[in-house]
């Protein structure tokens, strides 16, 4: 199959002036009954509007204060392919990946850029354009309803690069547990970005559990190619009274990749609810994680790691909105920046007048490994109500030199005190992962990363030892 099949929908670049919107909009009028053809009604009936509210408002600028630390536009101005046409990448995701976390003992779902591909029939686990043909009006209850029904989420309407993930997506993912229900197995799902030239992906999730429903979800970003890659990311999750949830992302792409991920959450009461995000290597990756609290006596627990060299950017922003009283959150983000990388974390905690009795604890610590890394920290605490216990904090220092002395002076070399002292400063992050396999397995990759031998992505067999390109006739 030649590479101009496979990615059948370019984009023509227009750089500069502010017209980065241009294209997209350009396309879409286009293109809108291929993109149509390849997806569902649900998905379709949300389109045009989401694409005229991005004519309205363009992408997000820095002068906007959840932007001010990532050029959206920039990113979004390359010239990228779109596979519109929904041609079948031709790839064995069981050939160039294979999971190398001993015993996890997941149910496994690869998404080869935002197609699913499901060896066997996993309960609760869909294909969401499927989901939407066989399910239509549950998948309409939930599809891209979190940003419009909690106005906090919103505000100012989604950003950018949601409306035109709202626009473009075809396909992505559907997870729904039932009422009392409970996933015998931690669903993980690999994300495989494959492509011959630069593309840019839209994929979409839906995470339904209902009332007194279970589930662990592990979501893992690789790029099997050296090429550009754009994604867009749209999770929505809604977690139903006295549901329990445990949500992983991790991402080990490259540093030609940029990510845009957006988290949309709704929780009821007496809910559980976690949240994990680590960034061990990517190009640009912006996380944003918006999460309300709609029931009482809900608990929800937000922890982010970030490992970051080079030139590589990680902008994280979050909310947790406290509307209903008796609920409880704790955030924790970690960074470690070296060589000339930036990392950005900007939190805001928000507690209504209603939202009585709250207890909510946010921090971030950050590590700059060198004089030329970037760290900006912004945590917010906006407080409505008078009968609350919350707090804030964040530090930015560089390693203790008398921690460094001390190991030296007991025969340990400085480079590996060095990394000591940084697996050490993330390690109460890795310490929040529930699931014992893969919290050791976490260990070790970010040893691994510190000593810069996660080059790439693990358990890539394409990059061993280098990446191939993606050749004429290779079957699946």
């Amino acid at each position: 199959m030649k590479a101009n099949e496979i990615v059948a929908t370019p984009l023509s670049p227009r750089r500069g002036g502010g017209d980065e919107a241009s294209q997209y909009i350009d396309l879409y009028a286009s293109q809108r009954e291929l993109i149509c053809s390849g997806s569902a009604p649900v998905m379709n009936a949300v389109r045009d509007a989401a694409m005229q509210q991005f004519a309205a408002q363009g992408f997000p600028t820095l002068k906007e204060e959840r932007y001010r630390y990532t050029d959206v536009a920039v990113a979004f101005a390359p010239d990228y392919g779109l596979n519109l046409s929904r041609v079948r990448i031709p790839v064995n995701p069981r050939e160039v990946f294979r999971c190398d976390v001993p015993n996890l003992s997941t149910d496994l779902v690869y998404l080869v850029n935002d197609q699913p591909l499901l060896e066997k029939p996993i309960p609760y686990v869909s294909s969401l354009r499927q989901a939407c043909i066989d399910h239509p009006d549950i998948v309409a209850k939930y599809y891209n309803k979190c940003a419009s029904v909690i106005p906090s989420l919103s505000e100012k309407g989604p950003g950018g690069e949601v409306l035109l993930n709202t626009a473009f997506a075809q396909d992505g993912l559907f997870v729904h547990v039932p009422r009392g229900e409970r996933m015998n197995h931690p669903l993980q799902v690999i994300n495989i970005l494959r492509s011959p030239v630069d593309m840019m992906v839209n994929r979409r999730v839906l995470i339904v559990l209902e009332e007194g429903a279970e589930a662990t979800i592990l979501l893992c970003d690789h790029a099997m190619d050296t090429v550009s890659f754009l994604t867009t990311q749209v999770i929505e999750v809604f977690c139903a009274d006295r549901s329990r949830l445990d949500l992983y992302e991790l991402e080990e792409t490259h540093t030609s990749c940029r990510r845009f991920s957006n988290l949309q959450m709704t929780v009821g009461s007496d809910c559980v609810v976690s949240h994990n995000s680590i960034t061990l290597y990517n190009g640009l990756t912006r996380n944003t994680a918006d999460v309300a609290l709609t029931g009482e006596r809900s608990e929800i627990t937000m922890n982010g790691c970030v490992v970051a060299d080079k030139n590589q950017h990680v902008d994280n922003n979050t909310l947790i909105d406290h509307i209903a009283p008796s609920c409880t959150s704790r955030e924790l983000y970690k960074c470690v920046a070296d060589d000339e990388a930036v990392s950005a974390f900007a939190g805001r905690i928000l507690v209504r007048k209603d939202a009585q009795k709250t207890s909510s604890k946010e921090t971030n610590n950050n590590l700059c490994a060198t004089d030329t890394a970037r760290i900006y920290t912004q945590p917010m605490l906006e407080i409505y109500a008078d009968d609350v216990q919350c707090s804030h904090g964040s530090t930015v220092g560089v390693l203790d030199q008398q921690a460094l002395f001390y190991m030296q002076q007991r025969g340990i070399a400085e480079a590996e005190a060095r990394l000591l002292l940084k697996n050490a400063f993330v390690g109460q992050v890795i310490e929040q992962v529930r699931l014992q396999p893969l919290r050791d397995r976490l260990h070790h990759l970010i040893d691994k990363r510190f000593r810069g031998e996660l080059n790439k992505c693990t358990g890539c067999a394409l990059c061993e030892p280098h990446p191939q390109p993606l050749s004429e006739g290779r079957g699946a």
